[in-house]
């Protein structure tokens, strides 16, 4: 917590003495946590409206609508907008001149016996008087172990994000720091966040979401093509996956043509039965991080040239691919792909990126491949003398060659068949140098839809010639 912040309690009472601010608490599944907190710390009646606590499923339909399932952004939505416009109609005249109304609501699910707790909060609020609303929504995990913690957590971070509605809509980063305060990571993890409205006007979701994984909130975060913010179960649950991990600075005609060969193997393996996967594109942070930091302009710059592709993005934290692989299976029993190319198998491979694993290149391995994984391998063409390598003929390290035979020969390591040659030519920093030289024949190594979108929106440091 940082110290320049008041606690929970001071939170609480200060939007309690500000008779500006009358709003309605609506909370489902674990009680009355948040509006708990503002009659705790006293003169609730300045800032509560009313609180309900529609627990009962058929109670929560006859109020909000039917819902397939409860503990969803859907059932949260409706709460907000219910809630909110029924306080308007009923004090909207009376005190509406001197008041700033708000809806408060979450539909969370606690676990108890070691299983983590999730839930949906948000705020639909006013800035000022009669102005039009405006709105937060996050998803939150909760990672104590016993119901009666989480139950606490969530009332410290219910609070946390009506404080921070209200004194930081201006700020939308120090808004998203002040959310854990009073709080660890170890307690609750926020893997999504949403702003809308007149307040938040200037503020771009994507972005957000990146500041979640920076300031460690969450291990990643996900949103689609058009940008809107998902938390990752909306898309993942019980679907087969395919990742492509890169930089993306640009995506170039090879890292097209590895993502598109990888699919058609991947789709054509008979446990998907048909089923089309989910693929993502995910950028790490190391692969955001520059010499000065991360550039919000050249990150937005991949998002936009992905998005031209249709393709959702996952930003994570995680280095190592087990770590990807393991976060992915808690949202989907399925098969799982990730599309490399050799650079990053041999990286994979090697042991020196396992000091801190008791079973070393041993363990690494069986937490990649312990659920149904698969690797497609894209060649990899020296630039110096010009030979090709693929997943077969990638010389390893003595200790490794074994593993890598047995690997390859279980169906585990797959190469990328049907691969165009003449991409093997291609780099993404060569590339780049040629957009931001004036160069031209950049045009003829990116796909068509992203020459255009970088030509349009003058990406990557591209500029008309003179």
């Amino acid at each position: 917590m940082s110290d320049a912040r008041p606690s929970t309690h001071q939170k609480a009472l200060q939007i309690n003495l500000d008779a500006g601010k009358y709003g309605t608490f609506a909370e489902i599944g674990a009680g009355q946590e948040v509006a708990h907190w503002f009659f705790l710390v006293g003169r609730a009646a300045g800032t509560v409206a009313k609180t309900i606590s529609a627990y009962d499923m058929s109670v929560s339909d006859a109020i909000y609508g039917r819902s397939d399932r409860y503990v969803s952004r859907q059932r949260l939505e409706s709460m907000l907008k219910y809630e909110f416009d029924l306080l308007l109609q009923r004090l909207g005249q009376s005190r509406g001149d001197r008041s700033t109304f708000f809806a408060f609501a979450d539909t969370v699910a606690t676990r108890g016996r070691g299983e983590p707790g999730n839930g949906w909060l948000g705020i639909r609020l006013q800035t000022q008087p009669h102005g039009e609303p405006s709105e937060i929504i996050i998803h939150v995990v909760m990672q104590d172990l016993e119901s009666m913690h989480q139950r606490e957590a969530l009332g410290v971070i219910g609070v946390n994000l009506i404080y921070g509605a209200f004194f930081y809509h201006d700020q939308p980063l120090t808004l998203i720091a002040s959310l854990m305060d009073d709080l660890r990571r170890e307690r609750v993890e926020v893997d999504m966040i949403k702003f809308g409205g007149p307040a938040f006007a200037g503020v771009d979701n994507r972005l957000m979401s990146l500041q979640l994984v920076e300031q460690g909130f969450t291990d990643a975060a996900m949103f689609t093509a058009a940008g809107e913010v998902v938390q990752p179960s909306e898309v993942l649950y019980k679907k087969p996956i395919l990742v492509e991990r890169g930089r993306f600075r640009p995506l170039t005609n090879l890292t097209l043509d590895l993502l598109e060969r990888a699919t058609e193997q991947f789709v054509a393996q008979p446990e998907l039965q048909g089923e089309e996967p989910i693929v993502l594109m995910e950028m790490t942070l190391r692969d955001l991080e520059q010499a000065s930091g991360i550039d919000s302009q050249d990150f937005l710059a991949r998002v936009d040239t992905l998005g031209t592709l249709g393709k959702t993005v996952l930003i994570s934290s995680f280095g190592r691919y087990f770590r990807l692989v393991e976060y992915l299976c808690h949202f989907t029993p399925q098969p799982i792909a990730i599309a490399v190319g050799i650079p990053s198998l041999r990286d994979i491979a090697d042991e020196k990126y396992y000091p801190d694993l008791r079973g070393g290149i041993l363990e690494s391995v069986g937490r990649l491949f312990k659920q149904n994984v698969k690797l497609y391998v894209y060649p990899y063409r020296d630039p110096a003398t010009g030979t090709v390598t693929t997943a077969e003929t990638l010389q390893v390290a003595p200790p490794q060659r074994h593993l890598l035979a047995y690997l390859l020969e279980n169906q585990y390591l797959q190469p990328i068949r049907g691969f165009n040659p003449a991409y093997l030519r291609l780099t993404s920093p060569e590339v780049l140098a040629k957009i931001q030289s004036g160069d031209s024949a950049w045009e003829a190594m990116v796909p068509a839809p992203i020459v255009a979108t970088i030509k349009r929106d003058r990406l990557f440091g591209w500029h008309p010639p003179a």
